[in-house]
This record gives C-alpha cells, sequence and structure tokens, in this order.
C-alpha cells in the first residue's frame, strides 16, 4: 500500500494544480501526520482550502478524502516508532480531555470491529476450537497480556490442552510447536507491529494441516495468508500505547461462545471447581470485609 500510494502522487505530480503539489509533498514527507488529520487540519497545515484536500483525494483515484486517509493509515500501521506515537498522539488529542478522547475512540473500535468481524468465521473458530485436539495460543509483547487471559478460561475449559506461546525466541516456539497436526488449532494474535515470529508460526501450522485462526486488525495483515478463521479486531497502535480493547472483547466472546457450546460440561467442571474454591477458601468472602460495630 505504502509503494501503491506514493507510486500514484509521483506519477501524477506534474499534473497537480500548485495547491495539490504542496498536499502531495507533505505527505510524502509527513504521511504519520497527515494520516490522521481531517480535510480541513491538512489543507490548513499547507497553506490551501479543505475543498483542495478533497479533490486532491479524487484527482488520486479515491471515493472521497475518508479512503485517501485510510490508505495513509495502512500505509503507517507497521511503520510508526514509539516516538512517532507520542507525537501522533499528541496532535490528536490535543486540548481535548484525555479520558474521553481515549474512551471514545476504544468505543470506535469496538464498534467497526462488530461491523467488520466475520460472523461465519468466528462460528467456524469455535467449533474447531471445540473439537481440537490441542489448542495452540500465540501472542507476544503487548498481545503476550491478552494471550494469557485467553489461555486461563481455556485451560478451566480445556482441561490440559492448552499451550500457550509468548516468546519471540524461534528455537523455544518451534519447541512449543513441532509436535502439532492437524488434530490441532492455533490462534495467533498479533497486531502492528506485526511479530516475525508469529507469522512463521501460522504458517507451520497451515503446513502441518493445523486450523489456523488469526486474530488481527485488517485484511492486510500478514497473518491473513496462512489463517483458516480470520477474526479482525480493531486496534490503534499509532496511539501511545496499543490499544486491545477491541480484541479483548473479541476474546471474551470467543470464551463465552465455546462455554456455550460445551455447556454441560464446562457447567460441571465449574461445579468441581466451586467446591474446590470453597473448600480451600480462596476467595474472601462479603462477611469478612465488612467490620462489626463492635470492633476496633
Amino acid at each position: 500500500m505504502i509503494t501503491h500510494l506514493l507510486t500514484r502522487i509521483d506519477l501524477m505530480m506534474n499534473s497537480f494544480s500548485k495547491g495539490q503539489k504542496r498536499i502531495a509533498l507533505y505527505i510524502e514527507e509527513h504521511y504519520d501526520k497527515a494520516a490522521f488529520m481531517t480535510a480541513s487540519k491538512l489543507g490548513e497545515t499547507v497553506g490551501v482550502s479543505e475543498s483542495t484536500v478533497v479533490r486532491f483525494a479524487t484527482e488520486l483515484g479515491y471515493d472521497g478524502y475518508p479512503k485517501l486517509q485510510k490508505a495513509m493509515q495502512e500505509m503507517i500501521r507497521n511503520k510508526l516508532t514509539s516516538v512517532q506515537r507520542i507525537e501522533v498522539t499528541s496532535s490528536r488529542i490535543g486540548n481535548n480531555n484525555v479520558l474521553d478522547s481515549v474512551l471514545n475512540q476504544d468505543i470506535e473500535k469496538i464498534r467497526r470491529t462488530i461491523e467488520e468481524t466475520s460472523h461465519e468465521d468466528f462460528d467456524r473458530a469455535v467449533d474447531e476450537i471445540c473439537k481440537a485436539k490441542r489448542i495452540y495460543i500465540f501472542g507476544v509483547r503487548s498481545t503476550a497480556a491478552i494471550a494469557n487471559f485467553l489461555a486461563y478460561y481455556f485451560e478451566l475449559i480445556f482441561d490440559n490442552n492448552v499451550i500457550v506461546i509468548n516468546t519471540t525466541s524461534a528455537t523455544t516456539t518451534y519447541e512449543n510447536i513441532f509436535r502439532m497436526t492437524s488434530d490441532d488449532v492455533i490462534i495467533g494474535i498479533s497486531f502492528p507491529r506485526y511479530s516475525k515470529m508469529a507469522i512463521e508460526a501460522m504458517d507451520f501450522a497451515r503446513r502441518r494441516g493445523a486450523h489456523s485462526i488469526a486474530i488481527t486488525d485488517s485484511m492486510a495483515s500478514p497473518l491473513i495468508s496462512s489463517a483458516d478463521s480470520v477474526l479482525i479486531a480493531r486496534s490503534d497502535m499509532a496511539s501511545i500505547v496499543d490499544s486491545l480493547v477491541a480484541p479483548l472483547s473479541l476474546i471474551n466472546a470467543l470464551i463465552v461462545a465455546t462455554v456455550l457450546k460445551k455447556k454441560d460440561e464446562v457447567t460441571e467442571t465449574f461445579r468441581e471447581l466451586e467446591q474446590v474454591w470453597n473448600r480451600e477458601d480462596v476467595y474472601a468472602s462479603h462477611d469478612e470485609n465488612e467490620k462489626k460495630p463492635d470492633d476496633k
């Protein structure tokens, strides 16, 4: 997508008006910032009108400025450094309330995830997970947290057939997955900047005939080529922190769906667990947290 967009600009540069050339040059040099500007803000930045920016997008072959903006965002998705993330977040939020801005952005990501995730792929993933002999879950760096969250519940639901991999070491990863067969499932979780090891693990699983489930941010993700089921969860890796609200919500849905599919078996498992927890006094009771009137 980077080559595609910049090639369009280069090929058409001589045909642009003076104002459009300003926009083109700015995008070439600062697409990481332009990607998060409104048409009005981009026009103000380069000294042209908003309508000139809109016409520029159309001239490039995009159906309006939002499509050009999306192309620029896809361009930087795997390229922003940590320092650039801070700059982009600062310019995006500006003087707005940080709490409201971040929460509203996360709400928007969940809304887009609802619209873009395939129900067919989701249902197929649940079916494959429930019948798998072993379930491999791959998630490293920031995604290790949600991989471990998923593994925690799956270990309760599926006994000891869950293997979580949260290392970038090729040696350790292959030692964990070399027994993988067509009876197994791998769930690869990766978002920009994408993990090379996640891509390799998914490729390995595909060669072994295992059902591969990708939890990632878009159909442009490198995990897609090896995935049998694709679960899109919108993230925001251009922020200071990796926003994983939508991916976690999607994982919650996976857990709930598998529990409902194995309802009788899981109910019995949790009935036994509750007895163990109560016998071993694992959780604090409400009464223990209440002070009696004559307590000092």
